[in-house]
């Protein structure tokens, strides 16, 4: 889901959580997810719909923050 879908969803209240975990392909970095209603889960991602990963979890939350989240769930 890209930056906006997720402003417009979140204000809609439509996003139930938003979780933080390792990415999978290089673990040194971080990647976002969205929880909608029904269990569905969406990325965020960037222009190119690519997963949008992120080397420190200073930048995440500030990204996330930046998108009206104010609570996320860290997995380690």
């Amino acid at each position: 889901m890209k930056r906006e879908q997720v402003r417009e969803r979140h204000a809609e209240g439509l996003i139930t959580a938003t979780h933080v975990i390792q990415n999978p392909a290089e673990l040194g970095e971080w990647i976002v997810f969205f929880k909608k209603s029904a269990g569905r889960s969406y990325f965020l991602v960037d222009d190119n719909d690519e997963v949008e990963s992120f080397g420190k979890l200073d930048e995440l939350i500030e990204t996330v923050r930046g998108l009206g989240i104010k609570f996320a769930e860290i997995h380690l």
